[in-house]
C-alpha cells in the first residue's frame, strides 16, 4: 500500500520549515521552535503536524543536509574535473559540519547517534565516488580513502562557533592539498 500523498501546500509549508529550522540551526545560539514558525511563515500547529517533537524536526534537518551532501558529488563530478569537484564538496562539507555539530548539540544522545549511523555510510559512499575520479585521473594520491578524509575533517568538530568562518575552510584547503597526488 502506498503512503498517501501530501497535499501540494503540505509540501511547500514542510520545505519552508525545514529550510526556516537549518538557518535557525546554523545561525541562532538557541533552536527556537517559535521563531522556525515564524520564518517559515507558518503557525504553531502546521509545524508540530510536520514534527511532534523537536528532535524530530532537528533529525530532519540533518537528514535532509546529508542527503543534499551525497548528492552533491555526482553533480559537481558531471560539472567539474575530480579535484575541483573534490574542493567543491569539502566547501560543503563546512556548511554541513556546521549544522551537524549544532543538531547534535540540541538532540539527546540516542538520537544523535542515529543520526550518526544514518550519513556515514552514504556520505563515505560520496567521497568514495569523488576520490576514485581522482584517482583516476591520476589528481588524487593513490593510498587514501573515504575513512582518510573522514577521519581528517572530524577536526571541523573541536572548532569553537567564534572561530568557524575563519578556520573552517582553510582546514578544509589543507586536508584537500593533502589529497592531491604529487609528481
Amino acid at each position: 500500500m502506498n503512503a498517501p500523498r501530501r497535499r501540494a501546500d503540505a509540501t511547500e509549508n514542510r520545505a519552508r520549515i525545514l529550510q526556516a529550522a537549518r538557518e535557525v540551526v546554523a545561525n541562532a545560539d538557541e533552536v527556537r521552535l517559535n521563531e522556525i514558525a515564524k520564518r517559515a511563515g507558518v503557525g504553531q500547529g502546521t509545524l508540530y503536524r510536520h514534527f511532534p517533537t523537536r528532535e524530530a524536526l532537528l533529525a530532519e534537518v540533518y537528514r535532509k543536509d546529508v542527503d543534499d551532501l551525497v548528492a552533491a558529488a555526482p553533480e559537481l563530478l558531471a560539472a567539474h574535473p575530480p579535484l575541483p569537484a573534490l574542493a567543491g564538496w569539502l566547501d560543503r562539507v563546512a556548511e554541513y559540519a556546521k549544522v551537524k555539530r549544532e543538531v547534535f548539540a540540541a538532540v539527546e544522545v540516542g538520537v544523535w547517534q542515529d543520526l550518526s549511523a544514518h550519513s556515514l555510510g552514504p556520505i563515505g559512499e560520496a567521497l568514495t565516488t569523488l576520490l576514485d575520479a581522482g584517482k583516476a585521473e591520476g589528481v588524487v594520491r593513490p593510498d587514501v580513502d573515504a575513512r582518510d578524509v573522514i577521519l581528517l575533517i572530524g577536526c571541523l568538530t573541536r572548532l569553537e562557533p567564534a572561530e568557524w568562518d575563519t578556520r573552517a575552510h582553510r582546514l578544509l584547503g589543507v586536508v584537500l592539498d593533502g589529497l592531491r597526488r604529487h609528481a
